[in-house]
């Protein structure tokens, strides 16, 4: 974990400052990370400056071209508990967005951890990650960033800025859910009732248990286990949807449920003037 002092830190301020401000950033606020070390360090000093617990995790696919030189195909990011929301049915959920700054929504399937991961295990199977499965909900990512081209310099500054997260929506769970036959979970994006992308559960390598598995290794590496109750964000399914303040975005799963969502212009979140004591009064995304 970091220190709270040198250029992570500096640069990790500059990213809270900014979301905390719904501040659009047009550059990398310091050095770039070259490594997911670096990164994480980074991400670590902003996880220690927000003034909000941790819910959950998201984790993010490597493009192939970087997963050699990254030697990883998968990134992770934390989900805070003010932007996560459990969708009652039929409810429009608000996802406030930073304006001039990076959004888009994703198709996720969620995993409730159901038990506290052993602090001092660092390498999971599939198999063993599997046991730690309380229940598989449907959901949607909300991707963001104050900086616009967050994803457009490879997975470390990705990475450095909460792994590109702005919240999450939790559905209802899969009460047939089977590992084994990925192919019947089904999800279709849409934006503004145009549809965007279509994919199934196999999108994701290995399946969402070899993301929990990933995530289960990562966070004990850092300092921080999966704990009961946390939500795991897996990974895209339909791909990284762009969106704009206004629009709306729904995620068909199959024949089954189906989570509505309308964008909004995120306002400043008001906080204490020193980063070491910050409190913040969250808005909680709206259900209607």
């Amino acid at each position: 974990m970091n220190d709270g002092r040198g250029p992570a830190a500096a640069t990790a301020g500059h990213f809270v400052a900014a979301r905390l401000q719904a501040r659009a950033l047009n550059k990398y606020p310091g050095s770039p990370p070259a490594t997911l070390d670096e990164a994480y360090a980074i991400q670590d000093a902003a996880i220690n400056l927000w003034p909000d617990n941790i819910a959950g995790w998201k984790i993010g696919l490597i493009q192939p071209a970087f997963r050699e030189a990254f030697a990883a195909d998968r990134i992770a990011g934390p989900i805070f508990q003010s932007v996560t929301t459990l969708a009652a049915p039929n409810a429009i959920i608000e996802l406030p967005l930073i304006e001039n700054g990076f959004a888009a929504v994703e198709a996720e399937f969620v995993i409730c951890v159901g038990a506290d991961a052993p602090a001092d295990r660092t390498d999971w199977s599939i198999s063993d990650a599997a046991a730690l499965v309380e229940a598989v909900h449907v959901g949607i990512e909300s991707a963001g960033s104050p900086y616009s081209r967050i994803n457009d310099h490879g997975p470390a500054v990705t990475a450095s800025d909460f792994g590109n997260n702005a919240g999450l929506v939790v559905g209802p769970a899969i009460t047939n859910w089977d590992g084994d036959a990925l192919d019947r979970f089904t999800a279709e994006m849409r934006i503004n009732n145009v549809s965007v992308g279509r994919g199934d559960a196999s999108m994701i390598p290995g399946g969402p248990i070899a993301a929990l598995a990933f995530v289960l290794g990562v966070t004990a590496r850092r300092g921080r286990p999966l704990r009961k109750g946390q939500w795991i964000s897996t990974g895209a399914v339909t791909g990284v949807h762009q969106i704009r303040i206004g629009d709306t975005a729904s995620a068909q799963f199959g024949a089954g449920p189906t989570l509505h969502c309308r964008t909004v212009r995120a306002e400043p979140t008001e906080t204490d003037r020193d980063p070491s004591r910050q409190t913040a009064r969250y808005q909680p995304a709206k259900v209607e």
